[in-house]
């Protein structure tokens, strides 16, 4: 069924309330590749509830995303999972994220673009303590394969090469052959990520990595590597999705530094001739 853009656009934005403990944020840690080595005091920062801190990226899986029922619940969207792959992501953080809490998240579908054979969905949403205190903003940006040529607008065209130089530092972050097994139990159930046959159908050899598990993995290379393992200082974190990473690969993460507190960040499978996988991506940071 194609998009109705115009009851997607009109629709009230969905409002529900939300909650995470420890346990929650550990176990989506450990999805990322938080915990090795198990007994490192920098890891159990990530896995451990004593002294527990919260990647921003997190807010990504609270209460199942932007859009908690996910796309099927919005209106004028009815596309088919197999379609569906996550063209980029924003985050904004206003302020630290605690280790358990409750929140009302309010999403919206803010537009609908025509990219030809496809069609991009642009999904805000947004954090408030019950105080009325925002803890973050996002965008969502969804790529459905077969859903464009409607005629609308094609949205902009946002980049943000690196400099002409070689990075200031490259780090790599092997993964699990069972990481997305691991990071599904967060919330994100598309079987595109599990199931081999559904896989298949979708045209790829074997169950990619989650989008989102590519992301909060190079965060936490970032956050490690750059910002002294303090995930508060990250205020803003965006990339676009560039290529496919299939679990047990390895993650190569090539860092710039682009004025003050600023990063612009490259990712690639190392064992796949440095394919993409995350581009136009940058974190901001306070000093």
């Amino acid at each position: 069924m194609p998009i109705d853009v115009a009851t997607a656009l009109a629709a009230n934005p969905s409002r529900h309330e939300a909650s995470w403990t420890a346990k929650d944020v550990m176990l989506y840690h450990l999805g990322i590749g938080a915990g090795t080595p198990a007994t490192d005091r920098a890891e159990l920062r990530y896995t451990y509830e004593d002294d527990l801190q919260v990647l921003p990226s997190f807010v990504t899986v609270i209460g199942g995303g932007a859009i908690g029922g996910g796309l099927s619940s919005l209106p004028g969207i009815d596309v088919d999972l197999k379609s569906v792959l996550h063209g980029g992501q924003e985050i904004v953080v206003h302020r630290p994220l605690p280790a358990r809490g409750t929140i009302v998240q309010s999403g919206r579908v803010r537009a609908v673009y025509d990219k030809g054979r496809a069609a991009v969905i642009v999904l805000e949403g947004s954090g408030t303590l019950a105080d009325g205190t925002e803890l973050y903003t996002s965008l969502n940006e969804i790529f459905v394969r077969g859903e464009g040529g409607f005629g609308g607008d094609r949205g902009p065209a946002t980049a943000y090469p690196v400099p002409d130089r070689e990075p200031d530092l490259t780090v790599e972050r092997a993964t699990r052959g069972d990481q997305a097994l691991l990071y599904r139990l967060s919330g994100d159930w598309n079987p595109l990520h599990a199931d081999p046959d559904f896989a298949k159908a979708a045209g790829f050899d074997a169950p990619i990595l989650h989008g989102l598990c590519s992301y909060g993995l190079v965060l936490k290379a970032v956050v490690d590597s750059c910002l002294d393992g303090d995930a508060t200082r990250v205020r803003r974190y965006r990339t676009r999705f560039a290529g496919i990473f299939f679990p047990g690969e390895t993650m190569r993460v090539r860092i710039w530094q682009d004025g003050d507190t600023r990063l612009l960040v490259r990712a690639t499978a190392a064992q796949r001739d440095d394919a993409a996988v995350l581009s136009d991506c940058l974190v901001d940071y306070s000093g």
